[in-house]
């Protein structure tokens, strides 16, 4: 597996990866009702099946590589690409998101959410969890101050035919876990390359030794004998309800025909795995879609490697131009298959880059700096209007200046897009009751 650096050269790692074999030693709610005037004027939104993949681009991408471009700024500020025009009447895209404005008409571009946590830390976890940390946090930190977006999704819609309902891929986003929702709501995360021939997830099947008539035997023994008491409201944090839940969605993974099948990318048709393109990120991409299809609520796809500060034109003519070939077939593939209407595509880091291009002390190559008073996020599908972008920086890129969002209006967006109410009150591990988001209102516009 690629292990990228940030800035300050701290390796990412997976702090919670559970894989099933460490697991050996509330429900979805079904309909939210609408409230006008609520939110800002947005209606809620309740089907009953929803799902997000979530693309997290580790390390901040530049908006003005991507979808925001600022052609007639100065070219210290405007850079080395071009601007190309979209399907939607004035709206340029960089050169490098070449099929992503040619599909414009498919997907929404936010081009004015802010904050103020300028360092991969604490960046991080704002944007993933809708809340900012309590502490300064150092910039290569991994924190975990409130559940993740991903973790709430699992907490309120569960599993299903034995599935996780949370998935990462690669890797888990370094802000990506539970917090006091427990490790049941860690992502699964399936490190394991897709693109490879030879790709098989580690820990899906039962071990020929617990096949038999006496595995069958212990286990009923096992539910026997553990007859501790158990303390199932959610403000006692009993941690052995979780053990307990552990233990159980272990077993239903092993044993669910649905979710072996998922796994089984070499189903895909040669053609298929083709246009997702034949490397690591392209096959997660895939491998997110078939997890969608097969009923799991979320999957985050996480690629590392946007921290440009140096080298960001030869590096976005090349990464930047594969992520819009695999967010493209992405699109294109879940429309084509009608799940598009269905399953929220949002890609995003942790913040955008500096106007100004520099050069650091010892490089040879320019690039831009952390930058999170402006940040370009594209979001598809899931009753998201098509064919707009929602809000602007002004011409120089500097800061978002019109229809200005927080991450905590972001969250909220895609939690009642999953069927689940932004003002909940949920209870940390000392039974404190905490806000599920702080400003549950959402962005109208992807309503």
């Amino acid at each position: 597996m690629t292990i990228n650096r940030n800035c300050e050269g701290m390796k990412r790692r997976d702090c919670l990866k559970l894989g099933l074999g460490s697991l050996f030693a509330g429900g979805f709610v079904d309909a939210l009702r609408a409230r006008v005037g609520a939110h800002d004027g947005a209606s809620a939104i309740a089907p009953a099946k929803t799902s997000c993949i979530l693309v997290w681009l580790d390390g901040g991408p530049s908006h003005f590589e991507t979808f925001d471009p600022k052609p007639d700024a100065p070219s210290e500020i405007r850079g080395d690409f071009q601007p190309i025009q979209t399907k939607i009447p004035g709206v340029l895209f960089s050169e490098n998101m070449t099929r992503l404005a040619a599909i414009s008409d498919k997907l929404t571009v936010i081009r004015s959410v802010r904050h103020d946590q300028n360092n991969h830390g604490a960046g991080n976890h704002y944007m993933t969890t809708g809340a900012p940390t309590r502490i300064p946090v150092s910039c290569g930190a991994f924190v975990s101050f409130h559940p993740s977006m991903g973790s709430v999704v699992s907490y309120e819609r569960g599993a299903k035919d034995g599935l996780p309902p949370y998935f990462s891929l690669p890797e888990m986003a370094r802000s990506g876990g539970p917090n006091f929702l427990g490790a049941r709501h860690a992502p699964f995360v399936i490190s394991d390359d897709p693109n490879n021939e030879k790709f098989s997830v580690r820990d899906v099947t039962i071990p020929r030794d617990l096949e038999d008539a006496r595995a069958l035997s212990r286990r009923s023994m096992r539910a026997r004998l553990d007859q501790f008491v158990r303390y199932h409201h959610e403000a006692a944090g009993d941690p052995v309800v979780g053990t307990d839940e552990n233990f159980q969605q272990a077993v239903s993974l092993m044993t669910s025909d649905v979710a072996q099948r998922a796994f089984e990318i070499h189903r895909e048709s040669d053609e298929v795995r083709q246009a997702y393109g034949r490397n690591s990120f392209g096959q997660q991409a895939l491998l997110a879609r078939r997890l969608i299809e097969a009923g799991v609520p979320f999957v985050t796809v996480y690629n590392g490697g946007w921290d440009h500060h140096s080298d960001i034109f030869p590096a976005f003519r090349k990464k930047g131009q594969n992520l819009d070939s695999v967010v493209a077939t992405l699109i294109d593939d879940l429309d084509q298959r009608g799940m598009l209407e269905t399953t929220l595509v949002l890609v995003m880091g942790e913040f955008g880059r500096t106007p100004a291009i520099s050069t650091l002390p010892g490089s040879t190559t320019p690039g831009r700096d952390h930058w999170s008073s402006a940040i370009s996020i594209l979001a598809a599908g899931c009753g998201t209007p098509r064919g707009q972008v929602i809000g602007a920086t002004d011409p120089r890129g500097y800061a978002a200046v019109e229809k200005v969002y927080a991450p905590e209006n972001l969250v909220s967006s895609v939690y009642l897009k999953m069927g689940i109410d932004p003002d909940k009150i949920l209870y940390n591990g000392a039974g404190r009751p905490t806000h599920l988001v702080s400003d549950s209102r959402p962005i109208a516009e992807l309503m």
